[in-house]
């Protein structure tokens, strides 16, 4: 049966949409009650930046198109890896959005996550992840393990296991990228050199997953090898080598401008980051 064509109009209003709305009241209501901060123009059009990524990701026709073409689904991974979540990242907006709740919500459920037991086995599990170690190889062994053709294979067949594909990718990313950008009330663990190394490390693990796709002489995934009529009449095989030429270079954008700006820092004379205080001391958007 041949699949009814895709439209620019054809939004789903998923559960997505209903996350970046509620997320959108949180940071409105946040805001009612505090004065405009410097920069916090830029930072309020990051957030609403990252917010309009994950809708085109995921509840947009690209969501569509995503089941159909190989480089379409490459397309959504790297929105809700490497552009949301560094935007979400910069824009900072965590205590602006807990402020947003309910006074009479926000105590009570304060007091018992910081100090109620109950949550002591979350609290030990978020100290180790936060640790740069622990989020490096969670965001790439996640990356890695939802491209072996099994897991990908099931993401495509099954509704629920896209969605946790999906959720998965943009949290583990949010992680990493917390990491690299001071994002209050998380403060990156790493020096600059550390941070270098963090990037440049993942960035290698994304080149040789592109390589591997590229390379491979046949289709790796038979979901799109059986597909009857693909997007712009691509073969099989050059669904995926396009999958990975999307992955190899743009994927590699966001990595690259982190590392440029962190070597920035590294090469600034000391006198220019703010009289002589130290770099971490600097309210900048990475570090």
């Amino acid at each position: 049966m041949a699949r009814a064509a895709i439209t620019p109009l054809d939004w789903t209003g998923g559960p997505a949409l209903a996350w970046v709305l509620c997320a959108a009241l949180l940071y409105w209501l946040g805001g009612r009650a505090t004065s405009p901060r410097p920069g916090q123009g830029w930072r309020t059009a990051a957030f609403l930046g990252g917010l309009l990524t994950i809708l085109v990701a995921v509840d947009s026709p690209l969501d569509d198109l995503a089941d159909r073409a190989f480089w379409a689904h490459m397309s959504q991974h790297l929105l809700l890896i490497t552009v949301a979540p560094p935007l979400l990242a910069l824009a900072r907006p965590w205590n602006r959005m807990w402020r947003g709740l309910p006074l009479e919500l926000r105590r009570p459920f304060a007091h018992e996550l910081v100090q109620g037991r109950a949550w002591a086995p979350l609290r030990a599990t978020v100290r180790f992840l936060v640790r740069p170690l622990p989020s490096w190889l969670l965001f790439n062994v996640t990356f890695i393990a939802w491209h072996l053709p099994v897991l990908y294979e099931a993401g495509l067949t099954s509704e629920p296991i896209h969605a946790l594909e999906h959720l998965t990718f943009f949290a583990t990313a949010l992680l990493f990228w917390t990491r690299v950008i001071d994002s209050p009330p998380w403060r990156s663990p790493l020096s600059e050199p550390g941070k270098l190394a963090y990037l440049a490390s993942t960035l290698i693990v994304g080149w040789i997953l592109a390589i591997v796709l590229a390379m491979a002489t046949s289709a790796l995934y038979p979901a799109y090898a059986d597909e009857a009529s693909r997007p712009l009449q691509l073969s099989a095989l050059t669904d995926q080598q396009l999958a990975a030429g999307i992955m190899w270079v743009p994927g590699s954008i966001a990595y690259t401008i982190a590392i440029v700006l962190v070597a920035y820092r590294m090469l600034e004379p000391r006198s220019a980051r703010g009289n002589g205080r130290p770099a971490s001391a600097l309210p900048t958007g990475v570090g």
